[in-house]
């Protein structure tokens, strides 16, 4: 048999050949059986229809966004994109929530490889630190399979950086402006105001002074002109007017030929980006005093952030017939210079109200390098072997975080401060994780005959993953120590104190001093995690697929760590194996829709901070204690799905949910070791029963009258059940004293009731035949948890922050592309709320605890490709 490659003959000839052909001197030599043709042609595998496509024919319950459908929607980061999708929502710089479930309940894969956070307060990358330019699929699996790492439990990302399909470079720039901050007024640290500043190199001049610097602590006492000189990083703060916020990018992907039938490419992304940010509000604090509820702190927020998003990407990619190899080098960094401001009382004492004021001027620094190497290799049509490999070393700082605390005098900008105490104090943070270490190799081999189907019934597949990460954590103290009694009280310009404090200190009113204890100022988290699995997929027929899986993970934590007191280390270790077995059935009722069940066990890790033996200080006294002994929750997760697809374009999907999670992590308030306020920590609860339905759809307009068919409407809801059963710790610190009753059911902390998703879209082309779209966007989620209560206070709640945002994109020439967006339209208020459903009275002026807007954003990002 002789086959024809059609789609080759009708590109390289004419109609005329094909409708009105003249056939002369045909013989019965010459004649020829055509017994099959196969018609070859390479589809956009990043759009949105093949993507739909790709989700129907899954086994597991994967739902994807690909380059086309992020543009479309005026995407510039991973979150935003992330968001879009069914049971997804985030909350003011938390992560991701998904099915309501916070994000210690997710995990993150960049091509199939591990990830790890470059935040110790964050399970995850921040994932808004990633740019969409290098992307080319966002894979979330709310189902597990065991070839995923088994931290599973709300979803895994997995972002696939961008395949090159065809050569393009792209020059892309933008700015923003927003109501509540552009060109206001505006606070910012003088080392941040400068060209390094906006590259994020200004940490160099706030880290530990070389007097104490790669030492032990030994409460060093620096002199009077080291006090002077050995901080370059001082106490002034500027005032500007906030500048727009802006957006510059560069992208080239080219492809190359490489010998007969190879082929190269490479991929450059270099992207930038500045923000300022204006946010005002309360900021106060709750406290039982076992017959009352009392506040404990009542104080005014003003906070002034000027953020700076680096990133790097470079690729490599050689494919060779069955072949395919790829080195990638990613980097992110993330500055966030703030200034904060309080104003009102604390600890009780409400004297002090509307005269106490107290300033943090922080950096949040984190920087992430990856490099990653994967190959594949076909051999024939039954046999695949894929195998990868990367390296990651993240690091966070928060160098030299200055506390200043005093009084009001009454006049502009003038504050009456007191040297000592807890006055003008530097914190030193740093948490490095120099070697994170992940990899993968796995073989899978198509078993049996080809059915009418062309697809082999079996795949049999058998690999391994895991990784290794280590941590090293530092935290230390400097503070101002008084020399002279009599020159302890002085009034500076709150703005441009250095000055005054240099010269106090030089007439020896006060020195600094290390005050960091040399026994627990460090620890180390270790963590080997290596899993062998096996998948077995068995197809039997055309409308029927089912995948078998089972898991054998190895887990070992060593947390080595000091306590007050101790000469040596203690080692905490753990060494945890756990069998995870998973199955997925896919039923195909017919051509457009199908019904999925799924059920599996996994386990969820903590994130760095809630386990982290350290205690966080803050200047409000809500402090945050590691809880060392935290376990790994594990998680039984039942899945059963049926979905439509009316047209390539259209879905309908209803979703229920089940999972019963054991030693369920949850954030509460403790009794703080400073007796005047409350600390932050972290519980298992016994247990967690969650329930729950995702209703999702997409359906063209046209449907509804044909005048509409450039309209999309996508939509999604999430409802879910949760109730825990309470460990002993946890009912220790819920009840108050002497409490003989029951306390009353409640939800898992951060467990949304609801969320729900839109997407409105009216496409068209221009008389050029160019594309052009409009979306409305909007997402909300009910209230939840935000921290469990204490001593028969109820809990804090984050109640619902509707977001509606608006993104016109245009692709006005063949090179020329306009994205106009207007985020955050409604402006809601962000606000954490005390219940009222306690066991105590409350005597509170407010049951507030936090709230803030953030202002309306104005985006016109505008790229040319060529």
């Amino acid at each position: 048999m002789r086959k024809l490659n059609i789609a080759v003959l009708f590109l390289t000839s004419s109609a005329t050949l094909f409708y009105a052909q003249e056939v002369k001197k045909d013989t019965l030599q010459k004649e020829q059986n055509v017994e099959g043709v196969i018609i070859k042609a390479s589809g956009n595998k990043i759009s949105e229809t093949a993507i739909l496509g790709d989700q129907k024919k899954a086994i597991i319950q994967k739902q994807s966004m690909g380059a086309e459908e992020i543009s479309r929607k005026g995407i510039s980061n991973v979150e935003q994109g992330l968001v879009k999708v069914t049971g997804i929502t985030t909350v003011e710089g938390r992560g991701l929530f998904v099915r309501g479930l916070e994000e210690r309940y997710n995990t993150l894969l960049i091509n199939g490889l591990g990830s790890p956070s470059n935040n110790p307060f964050q399970k995850i990358i921040a994932l808004k630190q990633f740019p969409t330019d290098v992307v080319g699929k966002l894979n979330i699996y709310k189902t597990f399979n065991s070839n995923l790492y088994a931290d599973f439990a709300g979803a895994t990302f997995d972002i696939e950086t961008l395949t090159i399909d065809k050569a393009f470079s792209k020059i892309e720039f933008g700015f923003g402006y927003n109501t509540q901050t552009t060109f206001k007024n505006f606070k910012i640290n003088p080392n941040a105001n400068t060209m390094n500043g906006y590259f994020g190199l200004n940490s160099r001049d706030r880290q530990l002074p070389n007097e104490v610097k790669g030492y032990v602590p030994t409460n060093y006492n620096f002199t009077q002109q080291e006090s002077v000189n050995s901080f370059k990083d001082g106490w002034n703060a500027d005032n500007i007017k906030a500048l727009p916020n802006t957006s510059i990018g560069f992208t080239s992907a080219q492809k190359f030929k490489s010998g007969e039938n190879g082929e190269m490419g490479l991929l450059l992304s270099l992207n930038q980006g500045s923000k300022y940010e204006y946010t005002e509000g309360e900021k106060n604090q709750f406290i039982s005093l076992q017959t009352e509820g009392k506040m404990n702190n009542d104080l005014n927020r003003k906070e002034y952030t000027y953020e700076l998003e680096s990133s790097a990407l470079l690729g490599l990619n050689y494919k060779n017939r069955g072949l395919n190899v790829a080195l990638n080098t990613i980097f992110l960094q993330n500055s966030a210079n703030t200034i904060t401001d309080f104003l009102g009382y604390k600890d009780q004492k409400e004297q002090d109200a509307g005269r106490r004021f107290f300033r943090v001027d922080q950096m949040d620094l984190s920087k992430f390098l990856d490099v990653q190497l994967l190959a594949s290799q076909k051999i024939g049509d039954r046999h695949l072997f894929k195998a990868g490999g990367s390296w990651v070393k993240n690091n966070f700082q928060q160098p030299d975080r200055k506390i200043s605390e005093g009084f009001l005098t009454g006049r502009p900008n003038e504050v009456e401060m007191t040297f000592g105490g807890n006055n003008l104090i530097r914190q030193y943070l740093d948490v490095n994780g120099n070697n994170y270490l992940s990899g993968f190799a796995e073989y899978s081999v198509f078993l049996g005959e080809k059915g009418e189907n062309k697809n082999y019934p079996w795949q049999l597949a058998v690999g391994y993953n895991g990784f290794f990460d280590h941590r090293s954590n530092s935290y230390r103290f400097i503070a101002s120590n008084i020399d002279n009694v009599d020159l302890r009280t002085v009034v500076v310009d709150i703005d441009n104190p250095q000055q005054t404090y240099n010269n106090y200190i030089m007439n020896g009113a006060f020195h600094f001093k290390e005050e960091t204890n040399e026994n627990d100022y460090r620890s180390n988290l270790y963590q080997f995690v290596n899993a062998g699995y096996l998948n077995l997929n068995y197809k039997p027929n055309d409308t029927w697929d089912i995948l078998v899986g089972g898991r054998v993970e190895n887990n070992i934590n060593i947390t080595r760590y000091k306590e007050q007191g101790d000469s040596e280390f203690n080692n905490l270790s753990r060494n945890q194996y756990f069998i995870l077995p998973s199955f997925s059935v896919k039923k195909s009722l017919n051509s457009k829709s199908n019904i999925r069940f799924a059920a599996s066990k996994t386990i969820t890790r903590p994130i760095l901070i809630e386990y982290m033996p350290i205690t966080y200080i803050n200047p409000d006294n809500e402090n945050i204690i590691g809880n060392k002994d935290l376990k790994n929750s594990e998680n039984y997760n039942l899945d059963l799905k049926y979905e439509i697809f009316p047209s390539n374009k259209e879905l309908f999907a209803v979703n229920l949910f089940a999972k019963k999670i054991d030693n369920a992590i949850e954030r509460s308030y403790t009794a703080s070791g400073n007796s005047n306020g409350v600390a932050i920590t972290f519980f298992n609860a016994k247990n967690a029963v969650l329930a729950g339905a995702e209703i999702e759809g997409i359906m063209n307009l046209s449907r509804i009258s044909e005048s509409l068919s450039n309209w999309t409407l996508g939509a999604n809801a999430t409802l879910m059940y949760s109730k825990v059963e309470r460990s002993a710790e946890e009912l220790e610190q819920e009840q108050p004293a002497n409490f003989t009753g029951t306390l009353k059911d409640r939800n898992l902390q951060g467990a949304a009731p609801w969320t729900a998703n839109a997407d409105l879209k009216y496409e068209f082309r221009n008389t050029n035949n160019l594309p052009h779209t409009l979306s409305f966007v909007y997402n909300v989620s009910g209230s939840k948890i935000f921290t469990v209560g204490t001593s028969g206070l109820d809990h804090i709640y984050e109640r619902p922050f509707h977001q509606l945002d608006f993104i016109y994109n245009a692709q006005v020439t063949k090179n020329w592309n306009l994205k106009f967006g207007i985020l955050n339209i409604l402006n809601s208020t962000y606000k954490l709320e005390l219940g009222d459903e306690g066991y105590m009275p409350l005597d509170v002026r407010t049951t507030t605890h936090t709230d803030y807007r953030r202002g309306t954003t104005f985006n016109f990002t505008a790229g040319y490709t060529f």
